[in-house]
């Protein structure tokens, strides 16, 4: 279980700290491997999937399994010091509000510019070795999405680039809607400051979907966040 508690507001130099200690181990983590939570007004405890919220917050690594602990152990009333609502469906709104949070970042990769849409753009940026981030529809064709991954890792190793991140747990109609279009099976995000930014969100989302749908064919090629 890694349940952590905030060290402090503020450094010495008036910045936020990046990492949080562990309550459980006295461990310290990064806070882009973390998710903070916090209490609304009515005593409930929340997701603060941006790290904004007001209040005191507790923090706890980003994986079903640690949030799962964190709940049957009753962590959260320990680590508040009071008496707190836990929601039935805590684990899935937190998925859910992960995954919007991804998905909002391909909305913002989409107005910066630096995003392919479809098969033959998306090609042509892996033939280039641009490919940051491959986004796959979960109920697109293996036939694109290997075409698309065996250009990608051939030029990436040509020119000693690491291969794209895969993320293939949103249908096709659902990157279709984050992109303002009916449906999207292939898009592609370039190398890039906004495409470091979606990968921590992306290893965040990872511990509580499969970033590689369980029913592809081709599963065991396709590259999955450690």
């Amino acid at each position: 279980m890694q349940v952590t508690s905030e060290i402090s507001s503020f450094d010495k130099r008036g910045h936020r700290p990046m990492s949080r200690k562990c309550i459980a181990k006295s461990e310290v983590r990064d806070r882009s491997d973390m998710i903070r939570f916090v209490l609304d007004p009515t005593g409930v405890v929340v997701p603060d999937i941006l790290g904004k919220l007001p209040g005191r917050g507790v923090w706890v690594s980003s994986e079903s399994s640690s949030v799962s602990e964190v709940i049957s152990r009753s962590a959260f009333s320990r680590s508040f010091k009071s008496k707190v609502k836990v929601l039935d469906d805590l684990l899935g709104v937190t998925e859910r509000l992960l995954s919007r949070r991804v998905l909002g970042l391909v909305t913002m990769a989409r107005k910066a510019g630096c995003i392919s849409l479809g098969f033959d753009q998306v090609q042509s940026m892996a033939r280039n070795a641009e490919v940051a981030i491959r986004i796959e529809a979960s109920d697109g064709s293996q036939d694109g999405r290997s075409k698309i991954r065996t250009l990608s890792k051939a030029m990436n190793r040509e020119y000693n680039f690491v291969d794209p991140i895969i993320v293939g747990c949103f249908s096709s109609n659902q990157i279709g809607e984050a992109l303002s279009r009916e449906s999207i099976v292939h898009a592609g995000i370039k190398r890039g400051k906004l495409a470091k930014t979606l990968a921590t969100e992306v290893k965040r989302l990872s511990g509580f979907v499969d970033l590689v749908p369980l029913d592809w064919p081709d599963r065991e090629h396709e590259i999955k966040i450690k």
